[in-house]
This record gives C-alpha cells, structure tokens and sequence, in this order.
C-alpha cells in the first residue's frame, strides 16, 4: 500500500522536483515520467532533473518534455521525489536540490536503501520501481493513458530483463495486463529496448568478449572494458550497458562482473549473480549497493588491483 503521507505531500505541492538516481536506466526514467505525466494531470507543476543526456535507447518514450539536464541550476520546490536511488550519492550534483527547499520523498526498491528523506517508501518485494509509481498513480485516481503505460511498461520490463528474471511475479504481470490495455505496442518497444544494437556497441561488445576471464572452477567470469576500447569502436558510456550479462549468460557462472574504466584510476563495476550469491553485500563494501543479483559500485585505483581484491571477495562466498 502507498503511504497515506506520499499521498498527502503529493496532493498539497505544487511545484515538484523527480530525481532518478544517475545513469539514468529504463526503470530510474520510465517511472520518473510516468509519474511526471500523471502529476501534470493534476496540474502540477513538474520537472525531471538528469545527471547526464538521456539514453538514446529510450529517446522515443513520451514525455521527454519534462526532463532536464541539470546544470547547477537551483530552484524552489514544494516537493522532491527521488526514485530508484539508493543513497543520496546516486543523486551526483542533483544533491544541491534534494539540500536545498522542499519536503523529500524516498521511493525505491532496492534492498540497500539508506532511507534518506522524510518519507522512505521501500518496497523491496517490488519487481521494479515503475511498479510502485503505478500503485502510487492509482492511489492518486489518475487514469493511465498510453504514455503513461509505456512508460511504466518500460521502466518494469528493462528492470525484470523482459520478464525473465527472478524478480518477476504474478503482481508483475497483472500490472503489465493492464499496461497493455491501456494501449502498450508490447512488440515496439521490444524492439527498440532489446532488439536493435547501434553498430558501435557491437564493435565494443566483440573486444569486450575477448577480455572474459574465467575462474573458481568456471563459477566466476570477469569482463573488462577499458578506455582504449571505447575510443577504438567510438562507443559511449552507455554502450556498456548489459555487457556483464554476456559474462553471466556462459554456463556454468554464478557470478560476473564487468570493470569498466571511467577516468584514469576510477572504474565502475557491475556484479550479476544466476542463483545464490548476493553481490549486493560484495558492493556495500565499496559504498556500492542493488540487489542480491544484481549490484554495482564505484572503485579507485588500478585495474588488475581492483580485480584481484574482488576475486577474493567473491571467492570467500562461491
């Protein structure tokens, strides 16, 4: 159940803020503009504050209007909804308007959450944040129209790998039932989100491949991506996105990782698990967090050193 507090915040603001956590993923954004396009239905006053350009993957969602880059740029709100974000670091530069003015609202699914606003909405059971959001948009009685939908739609099947993982329950698809008849093309978007590969990330893909590591008696796959590799295939940092899967998909792997190089000494990794590790304890060690099969953390200092230290964590837990 939606917290009768979000409900009332909510109803009583008038200019709101929504912060996804950065690097925007089709769950942080899809629910972020779906809740966006329901509060203009109330005639609110909204806008969606990014760290960085959105995805080029979901370009073609509705609503694109109320996303901004932020740029320093502070203003006055009643309100600031923060969704899918772990901690306030996941916020980047955006934590100056969390800091600034306005009530705050914490609404996530993940099972780190460090529970930082005044209101904390965890629902750890939820497939995906765009799970709640659309609980949260019923409780408000706003009817959801397609833009709506598709939006919701996104942010729940990017965050289950189109309902194929274990996060997936009946709940999920009952909500997704009523998506669809509210008008999602199901075969479009899947197309565009899970289908089309733009030629460069596929170059990456190819040297990416040639860097798995495998180890523990097959159980452990590392995959690197490294600086040098993006400027040869010219991919960006989000051409990395589902590169680790590639590692977790071998059989045999519980657990993977993708190191992928950010700046000089500072490197970003990616953890999936297939059955029974929780990778999210390995990155709360990082200040990291996620889910137990599916976590991330930032980490500073040289690349074969980093990768050592995590074998040895995860090695303590295969």
């Amino acid at each position: 159940m939606i917290e009768k507090e979000i409900i009332k915040a909510i109803e009583g603001a008038e200019r709101i803020a929504i912060l996804p956590h950065v690097f925007a993923d089709g769950d942080a954004l899809g629910s972020s503009i779906a809740l966006a396009l329901a509060l203009r239905k109330m005639e609110k006053k909204v806008k969606v504050y990014i760290e960085e350009e959105i995805p080029r993957t979901f370009d073609f969602l509705p609503g694109k209007e109320f996303i901004e880059v932020f740029k320093g740029q502070i203003e006055d709100f009643d309100l600031i909804l923060i969704l899918d974000t772990g901690d306030l670091a996941r916020l980047g530069k955006r934590v100056d308007i969390f800091n600034n003015k306005g009530y705050t609202i914490n609404i996530d699914h993940h099972t780190t959450n460090t529970e930082f606003a005044a209101i904390n909405h965890v629902d750890t059971n939820a497939a995906a944040v765009g799970e709640i959001i659309y609980q949260l948009i019923k409780s408000l009685g706003i009817s959801i129209d397609q833009n709506i939908a598709t939006c919701v739609y996104v942010a729940i099947a990017t965050d289950t790998g189109g309902f194929r993982y274990s996060n997936t329950t009946a709940l999920t698809h009952q909500i997704t039932a009523d998506l669809i008849n509210n008008g999602v093309d199901v075969s479009k978007i899947s197309q565009i989100v899970f289908e089309t590969l733009p030629y460069k990330k596929v170059k990456l893909m190819g040297l990416a491949i040639d860097t798995i590591e495998i180890s523990e008696n097959g159980k452990l796959a590392f995959i690197t991506v490294t600086d040098e590799m993006l400027k040869k295939t010219n991919a960006s940092d989000e051409d990395c996105d589902g590169l680790v899967n590639i590692a977790r998909n071998i059989e045999g792997v519980e657990v993977a990782v993708l190191v992928r190089q950010r700046s000089k000494d500072e490197f970003k990794v990616n953890f999936r698990s297939q059955n029974y590790v929780d990778v999210s304890a390995i990155a709360r060690k990082y200040s990291g967090g996620g889910h137990m099969k599916a976590a991330g953390c930032t980490i500073n200092g040289n690349m074969e050193e980093i990768k050592q230290m995590l074998k040895k964590d995860i090695k303590e837990v295969l």
